[in-house]
This record gives structure tokens, sequence and C-alpha cells, in this order.
């Protein structure tokens, strides 16, 4: 497939529909980071999306490394995906009432999650993250979380202090609106710090209600976690009486067959999951313990709803996708292999051109950091070259490969990336490098 990149006249109509877009959406955009207000280059407008590629307005193709934020493992417009939601719309889009889907997606799931005894769909990762803090606070009577610097959970006002991802490429610390007393019960320290997590469970004894992490970190770019470290927040939970909550929403399914909890080894008490089961349409999903889930409403009195909760069509993409991750053939071997070539292939180029770069990945995620050595956390992310990576964003655009807008983001791989799309893209990657040495 030719990847056409005439930077001297790419993305007229993108411009012209975000000048429009703007008039009528803050910023032009229904989620902050598609606007490329850091990137410093248009964003482009898609019009279709097929197998690992995208298609603008302006007639452009991208090899896709941004994948829907993580929930296009098997491609985009897979036509098993495609018929299944065909199917499901010719039988309505929404019911408002039980579906046999549902069960078969939640049986599945919690054949696949190990700690997944019983769960609850919902509609969005970041109700999947509320719903599962609000359980572990009805759970334990206690009302402080613990989360880390440089995590995102969603933008629930109790996650929404020293958040990463997009609050990170504005420079926003936390947001507006929150309010003081909902900050006050949200406790931070940094990611792969044992000790830090000690100390806020020393000086509130008997307070805190969950510690909620990304098992693997991919708001800050891609942070993995350091050996022992989860063990050793499985350890302190279970001597502090807190609850651990593994938000999986980007991690499951990308990271390894059982998710991040199945690769590293850890039993959270709860798991928020999302992306990958809704095969591109919006759903997310709590789950865990069943001593846990039933407290749930209507078998217990902690109270969550949702009127397009378990969605005919999220559901049946969901579970289409399913289907094509862990039926016949798996592809989890062959898109770690990819994801290593990648990484591999990068670091190289990047070698050779005397330019700075590391690619920390797992499983088919990964990021890109232009410093000497892997982050550890947000404020090591943040030493990376956040300028040199918008450099390497709008060239490798103008190449016809599209990657995160943003440093604080992470790349991710389908099972629709190829031999071919990873030649291309190191091929690309080669000539940025080149232009940006020195």
């Amino acid at each position: 497939m030719q990847i056409e990149h005439d930077a001297a006249e790419r993305m007229t109509r993108s411009h012209m529909l975000m000048d429009e877009a703007r008039k009528f959406m803050p910023g032009g955009v229904n989620s902050p980071v598609r606007a490329f207000g850091s990137a410093k280059v248009d964003a482009p407008f898609i019009r279709r999306a097929e197998g690992a590629y995208l298609f603008d307005e302006d007639g452009k193709s991208y090899i896709d490394y941004v994948l829907s934020w993580g929930p296009m493992i098997v491609g985009h417009a897979h036509p098993h995906v495609v018929e299944a939601v065909q199917r499901a719309a010719q039988r309505g889009t929404s019911y408002g009432a039980p579906t046999r889907g549902e069960i078969e997606l939640a049986k599945r799931i919690t054949e696949i999650v190990p700690s997944v005894e019983m769960l609850r769909l919902v509609n969005s990762g970041t109700e999947a993250t509320m719903s599962a803090v609000r359980l572990a606070r009805g759970a334990t009577g206690r009302d402080k979380i613990i989360k880390f610097v440089g995590c995102y959970h969603g933008h629930g006002d109790c996650f929404l202090i020293d958040a990463g991802s997009g609050l990170a490429t504005h420079g926003v610390p936390s947001s507006p609106g929150v309010p003081k007393a909902t900050a006050q019960d949200t406790l931070t320290c940094p990611y792969n710090d044992l000790p830090a997590v000690d100390a806020l469970l020393g000086a509130n004894v008997g307070k805190v209600a969950a510690i909620i992490v990304e098992p693997v970190a991919g708001n800050m770019g891609c942070v993995l976690p350091q050996a022992g470290y989860l063990q050793g927040l499985r350890e302190r939970c279970d001597r502090s009486g807190a609850l651990l909550i593994f938000d999986e929403v980007m991690t499951g399914f990308r990271v390894g067959a059982q998710s991040a909890q199945g690769s590293f080894d850890i039993r959270p008490d709860l798991t928020t999951l999302g992306k990958v089961i809704g095969g591109g349409l919006p759903v997310g999903a709590y789950g865990g313990r069943c001593d846990l889930m039933q407290q749930v409403s209507p078998v217990g009195p902690i109270y969550q709803a949702g009127t397009l909760s378990g969605n005919p069509l999220a559901v049946a993409a969901g579970l289409a996708t399913l289907e094509l991750l862990y039926e016949d053939d798996p592809p989890f071997d062959r898109l770690a292999a990819s994801c290593d070539a990648l990484a591999d292939g990068l670091m190289s180029r990047a070698r050779a051109a005397g330019v700075p770069l590391c690619v920390p990945h797992i499983g088919s995620m990964g990021g890109i950091f232009f410093a000497e050595t892997a982050p550890r956390n947000f404020a090591e992310a943040s030493k990376a070259d956040t300028e040199r990576y918008y450099q390497f964003h709008a060239a490798m655009l103008g190449r016809g490969v599209y990657l995160a807008p943003s440093p604080f983001e992470a790349f991710f791989l389908s099972a629709a990336h190829g031999q071919d799309e990873i030649e291309r893209t190191l091929a690309a990657a080669g000539q940025c490098f080149d232009e940006l040495r020195g």
C-alpha cells in the first residue's frame, strides 16, 4: 500500500474542518489530546480506517499506532467485528433490558481475567474506575484512596489530582471544578516507590479504602513496574485492609493473554476494563471477587446504574473481538514479537543517528522517550526531551505514520500490523532521526 506524505499540501481539508469545529466544540474536539495543540501540526480529520491504516479527509493514509487509543487490537474494521455489529444493529440498538450477549461477554471475561469472578458492564473506563472506587469505599467504610502521580484513571473528580496523559500534555496539574474535600481524600505518591506508599499508609492508618494503579503505566508514556513493585502493593493492601484496584482499561488484553495481572501473577481485589472489550465501541467494566461485587445494587446497597450499560452493539463488538483473540490462532505472541521488532528498530536507528532514545514496551504497547534511560515514574518521564518528541511526531506524520500527539501517551500495535508496516515505519523513523541529529 502506497503511503502518501506530501507535506507541502497536507491536510488542507482537515485544517478547514478544525476551524469549523472550533465554532461548535471546545477546541474543536470532544477529547483534549485530539486537538494536537502541543504537537504544533494540524490534527488530521479521519474519514475512515481499515486494518493498520487511517485515511484522512485529504485522502492521505497513515500507519496507525494510536488505534483509537488502544481498543483496535485486531485492526480497524475487521470483517468479523463489523458483521457482528451489523447483525446486532438489525435487531435494535438498545433495549434497556437484559440480553443474552451480556451474559456471554461477562462469562468470557471472567474466564480470561484471573481475578474477576463477577463484573458489571458500564459505558466507559471513567465509569468503571469511578464505580470501582465507590465500591471500595462502600465495602471498607473508608474514604481515602491512594493513586500515583502520572497515572490517569479517567476524568472522575477523585482522579484529577496529579493525573497524567492529556492533563500533562496541556500543563494542567489538576482541574478547576474538583472540590477541595474530594482532593483531600485522594493521596498521591510516585509510581514505582513503595516507601512512599508506606509513608501514606502510616499517616492514614485505617483510612485508606483502596490503592488504584495502572499495573503498567500508560498515561505518562509507557512506564513499566519495577521488579517486586506490584507484589509490594498487594502485600501492603493485605496488611492495611485497603483494596487493590488494577486499572486495566488500557493494559487489559494488551500486556498479555491474561492482561497485566496474569503476566505479573498478581491478583487485585477489583479490576477495571475497557477499550478492547468493546471492540472500538464505548464500553467499560469493573469486577472482582464475588463477595465485593455482591455489594453492588440491586443485590447490595452500593448504587451504580447506566441506561446504555451492556449496550448490544458494544457487547457484540466485544464478543467478536475476544473470539478473534482467543479462538483458533491467538495473536498475542505475534503482537509481542512485532512490538519487539518495532522498539528494537527504533532504538537502533536512533543510536545510528546519535539521538538518545528508549522505547520501553510490553505485549503490544510501548512508549517513546527521547532520553538515555527508561523512566521509572512521571518525574523522570517529564525530563525526557518533549520538544524533540513533537518534532519527531510531526516528521513521522508527514511520512504517513500516525503516532500519539503527546509524549505522555503510549503507542499500540494491532494484529493487522505486519512486517511491511513495521519496515515502512522504521524506514520513516530513520529519516526522521537523521533530521533530529544534533
